[in-house]
């Protein structure tokens, strides 16, 4: 029996979620069931691998488990972008490998590819999903030598791309913060929990049923079959998918193999018809910035108002857990980033802030495939959850079923994360990094 040594805490409200309406709960489990596949983790990927065995397997009973409310977890507190280009938080200018980056743009256009189909098949609003693109934005001399960087990797890919001046950045942002930005238009932006709602309640049927707040406390092979215990209940399946990210470990894989990062994010209040108009700019935006240890920045508008939110500092913490002094230390970096930034908002308060798990390796690639007979997993997403999430469910679904496929071999080529450092070295040295990137990352930050 694998007992489960840490269930998932996350510190503050997710944003995302608490600006849309009330949902209807879900029933936690509560008595024992039988299933012919279990997934564990109802966030991109976890909900992607249950749609994949349903179409699949439209006869089988599928079981889905998440430790807290859907949309509560990680997928409420991202930032919403699913990107199609090269985007490596490890490097200077998110680009890397030229071979490898075409193979990852392959997989992130697919995970855009299927999240488009649902929205069209469960008739999704531009709101929830829409294809809008994005921009990098550099405030610096520096960070314009890092979009001129990423420009030249885009046109060695092929890639298209458009570079906005000063004067065009603050017509789409209301701000002269910027001096320059880089557009690349196949990205597609979320509202995440919107979206996970929306797929959620798609997916669901008579054979299909997610159960919240049901956290797996232990796992058990018991013959062919494994035996998926929760607090009150319990489920018997023959296969089973962990898409849990970084609490792979506490499963008991992979210790020693992944790197948990938090970053961060401040959501403002609504903003009132008169600061809309001071700060003028397009209704909808989204902005990464050219230094990947920069501020993200999005406008919203729609359910929950016209809002802004601004994502960054990261903090290396393999307990996997923060409490919420950080958060309220962090929001002070966030609000002198937003003043910096929308002066004409200087009376906009943060209504939300919180932080979010990152699950990384060291050598930037994922954990995909059966690590145990009929036990497959779907995790550690380097950040980059909505589309890394998405396809490496629906691919996971694929391989368990036995299915092949060229996109499928591209997942496989990843050789599994590299190994850690012992435990005092790997935080003495991703910590001085972090700090070092954010030091360096100046007026960008």
């Amino acid at each position: 029996m694998k007992k489960i040594t840490q269930l998932p805490v996350d510190p503050g409200p997710a944003a995302w979620n608490a600006i849309l309406p009330p949902q209807k709960a879900r029933a936690a489990l509560d008595s024992h069931c039988t299933a012919d596949w279990v997934v564990i983790g109802a966030g991109f990927a976890g909900l992607s691998a249950a749609r994949r065995l349903a179409e699949l397997h439209p006869a089988d009973r599928i079981v889905v488990l998440d430790a807290c409310r859907i949309a509560e977890g990680p997928s409420g507190r991202n930032s919403g972008f699913m990107i199609d280009v090269p985007h490596d938080l490890s490097s200077d200018d998110y680009g890397g490998n030229a071979g490898n980056d075409q193979r990852q743009i392959r997989l992130n256009r697919a995970a855009i590819d299927y999240a488009l189909q649902a929205k069209a098949q469960w008739q999704m609003s531009d709101e929830a999903i829409a294809a809008s693109g994005k921009l990098n934005g550099a405030v610096t001399a520096r960070g314009v030598a890092h979009n001129q960087a990423y420009a030249k990797h885009l046109d060695q890919l092929n890639e298209p791309y458009e570079r906005l001046d000063a004067q065009s950045m603050q017509e789409v942002t209301g701000t002269h913060a910027y001096a320059e930005g880089l557009y690349s238009p196949g990205t597609v932006m979320l509202q995440p929990a919107l979206y996970t709602r929306i797929l959620a309640a798609g997916i669901e049927s008579s054979r299909l049923q997610i159960y919240e707040s049901s956290p797996v406390v232990s796992l058990e092979k018991q013959g062919s079959l494994w035996l998926v215990n929760t607090p009150e209940g319990s489920v018997s399946a023959p296969g089973v998918i962990l898409t849990v990210n970084g609490h792979l470990q506490s499963f008991g894989y992979y210790q020693r193999h992944l790197v948990h990062v938090f970053t961060y994010g401040s959501m403002t209040r609504a903003l009132n018809e008169k600061e809309v108009s001071a700060l003028g700019g397009k209704d909808n935006w989204a902005l990464t910035p050219a230094d990947p240890l920069g501020t993200t920045v999005r406008k919203i508008s729609g359910t929950g108002g016209h809002r802004i939110i601004v994502r960054n500092r990261a903090t290396y913490d393999p307990s996997l857990v923060v409490d919420e002094r950080r958060i309220a230390r962090v929001g002070q970096d966030h609000e002198r980033s937003f003043a910096f930034r929308f002066p004409m908002l200087k009376d906009v308060s943060m209504q939300y802030r919180w932080g979010g798990r990152l699950c990384l390796s060291l050598n930037g690639v994922s954990v995909f495939g059966e690590i145990e007979s009929h036990l497959y997993a779907a995790c550690c997403q380097n950040g980059l959850g909505t589309a890394k999430g998405t396809i490496a469910g629906k691919l996971i679904a694929e391989l368990a079923s036995g299915e092949s496929s060229a996109l499928l071999n591209d997942q496989l080529a990843d050789t599994g994360p590299k190994k850690l450092p012992p435990a005092p070295i790997a935080k003495i040295g991703a910590s001085a990094r972090l700090k070092w990137g954010e030091f360096r990352a100046g007026k960008e930050l």
